[in-house]
């Protein structure tokens, strides 16, 4: 599931663009501690899968009707993400997804700006126990066991190829938002797409390797069983791929239209 610090108040003014890249999706003021980016990451996802989790548990509560159950569980992500990422995504990015902050990482190592290597080395298990801790307190605050394997089985052909095209979406809007220099959009454009993309999905739109590892660890709506999660992280990871290609392909450097000679 993913994201970027696009909400900030305090963006750089258009005069000091020149001077300074302008920053990719997760991209950090150099003044926030690494500490603290950590933190919230970890945080983000775990209030994240908390909420995709805690979701899906009322949701079937409530109601034996599985349609019911898909609208409240995507509904309450949707609403969710959106203020995750309005609130941290000033201090870490709000990547809350490895899919996301490698990404970012692959386009710094190209020439952009972006996370190095050794954020990536702290974001990551971050963004992994902070899911696995969302999924124990959603199951905590429902009277769950703590930690029960999920036995939902989704290792079917089709619902890889809907965690490719997830992803690979995912991956497309975010760095398209910061291509076209659209950021401040991005925690109403990320959430949208995410509660759309539940529903256009085989899978129901995972697309992200730390929360397919914390929903393993919850045997309930939003669960996925462990023989599962590898084959779904590599789907993942194939999709990253893919949405940097086409963000490539489709929002290839250009001349602004300040910068074409005139007529």
């Amino acid at each position: 599931m993913t994201a970027t610090e696009a909400a900030s108040p305090d963006a750089t003014p258009a005069t000091s663009v020149a001077a300074e890249p302008q920053p990719t999706p997760g991209a950090t003021p150099p003044r926030t501690p690494l500490g603290a980016r950590a933190a919230a990451e970890l945080v983000g996802t775990a209030a994240l899968v908390a909420v995709v989790v805690g979701s899906g548990i009322q949701a079937t509560e409530l109601t034996q009707d599985v349609g019911l159950q898909l609208l409240a569980n995507s509904i309450a992500t949707v609403f969710g993400l959106g203020v995750l990422i309005l609130l941290l995504g000033p201090v870490s990015g709000a990547h809350f997804n490895p899919a996301v902050t490698l990404a970012e990482w692959w386009t710094a190592r190209r020439g952009g700006a972006g996370v190095t290597a050794r954020e990536v080395a702290v974001y990551v298990p971050a963004q992994i126990v902070g899911a696995i801790a969302g999924a124990v307190l959603a199951d905590l605050m429902f009277g769950e066991p703590l930690v029960k394997w999920s036995t939902h089985d989704r290792s079917a052909g089709n619902l890889l190829l809907g965690e490719v095209v997830a992803t690979a979406g995912l991956i497309l809007l975010i760095f398209g938002l910061a291509r076209t220099d659209r950021l401040r959009f991005a925690p109403a454009a990320i959430a949208s797409y995410i509660g759309a993309a539940y529903w256009f999905t085989s899978s129901t739109s995972f697309a992200n390797p730390a929360v397919t590892v914390g929903r393993a660890f919850t045997d309930t709506f939003a669960g996925i069983a462990p023989a599962s999660v590898p084959p779904f992280i590599a789907a993942q990871l194939a999709g990253a791929v893919v949405g940097l290609a086409l963000v490539t392909v489709i929002f290839m450097p250009g001349r602004t239209a300040a910068e074409q000679p005139a007529a």
